[in-house]
């Protein structure tokens, strides 16, 4: 049997036939959806953990290595990054599409407390997980300049006042403030001078950087060098 035989014996209408596939086809193509970023729900979640006070190089090797080296044991972990800045690290955990988000989210926190162990005991609060979707920007930017107020007011003022206002408007899911700048004191203390003179003794130090208003990291500079506490507040 040919097929193309009936084609050719009748010319006009295979010419027809053609011509309204032709614009079927155009009308439906200009029908197709469009989307720039097709909607995939990728299995991903962030964990956060602070401890104020803590440098970068601190919330990295103290906080953010055990964490990740607990993470790094979850099936179906495909992509782990993090990023710690001044007493903050953030982990994002990214997982195989055929992974169920709300089985990952159990896991994370398995390993979570599998870690807590490890982590610094001074923590305010251990580490917080959430869901998100990694193909979420920023829709809005704010910043705020002040001629006449420092820097660490003008945080307090993001930190206390606008961003729990925003948090409240109807569809926001998540307000961050970067560039903050927190006071901090550091306090230089020779152990050789301090001991001669029998005012003050280095417990006495070490005993005020642990009180509750601040946060301290104690560090050796040598035998004859003075000892530094870099001290900084959590308000």
């Amino acid at each position: 049997m040919n097929v193309s035989a009936g084609f050719i014996r009748k010319p006009v209408a295979t010419a027809f036939l053609t011509i309204g596939i032709t614009l079927i086809g155009l009308v439906a193509f200009f029908q197709l959806p469009i989307s720039a970023l097709p909607t995939v729900d990728t299995p991903t979640i962030q964990v956060t953990a602070q401890l104020p006070g803590a440098d970068p190089q601190t919330m990295g090797s103290s906080v953010a290595t055990p964490l990740e080296r607990q993470f790094g044991q979850i099936a179906g972990l495909t992509v782990m990054s993090s990023s710690s800045g001044l007493g903050n690290t953030q982990i994002t955990l990214q997982f195989a599409l055929n992974r169920n988000v709300d089985a990952a989210a159990q896991d994370v926190q398995t390993a979570i407390n599998a870690a807590s162990g490890q982590l610094p005991k001074n923590m305010p609060s251990p580490p917080i997980f959430r869901k998100i979707n990694p193909a979420d920007v920023p829709v809005l930017l704010i910043a705020l300049t002040s001629d006449t107020q420092p820097l660490t007011k003008v945080n307090d003022y993001a930190d206390s006042i606008l961003a729990q206002k925003l948090s409240q408007v109807p569809g926001v899911s998540l307000v961050t403030i970067g560039g903050a700048q927190k006071p901090s004191i550091r306090v230089q203390v020779n152990p050789a001078k301090l001991a001669a003179a029998g005012s003050i003794s280095n417990s006495s130090v070490q005993r005020w950087a642990s009180r509750p208003s601040t946060s301290r990291r104690a560090r050796s500079t040598g035998r004859s060098n003075p000892s530094r506490w870099p001290l900084t507040t959590r308000s």
